[in-house]
Formats: structure tokens, C-alpha cells, sequence
């Protein structure tokens, strides 16, 4: 699934692939610390997940 809708895919998704021109930023699961709309947009922008 590809969307830009983030409580789209915090529903639908067990597993979240940021993708920033082309390389992959971050690849977070559903159980982790993560998995939530500040990380994923930190992640998007370039941010690391610590």
C-alpha cells in the first residue's frame, strides 16, 4: 500500500517503509516504540530514530 494518509496507514499497515527520494529512510513495525505519526514524519524529513 502507498499513501500519504498517515492514520490510513497507522490502521491498515503492520509494517511502515519511509521512503525520501528514492532511499529508504526508516523501516518501522507495528510493535515498535516507533510506530506512530511524529516518528514516521521525523523519519520522512530526514530524522534518525534513536
Amino acid at each position: 500500500m502507498i499513501s500519504s494518509e498517515l492514520p490510513e496507514i497507522l490502521g491498515m499497515c503492520g509494517r511502515v517503509i519511509v521512503m525520501r527520494e528514492g532511499e529508504k529512510m526508516a523501516e518501522i513495525d507495528r510493535g515498535s516504540q516507533y510506530f506512530n505519526q511524529e516518528d514516521i514524519m521525523k523519519a520522512a524529513w530526514g530524522g534518525k530514530l534513536e
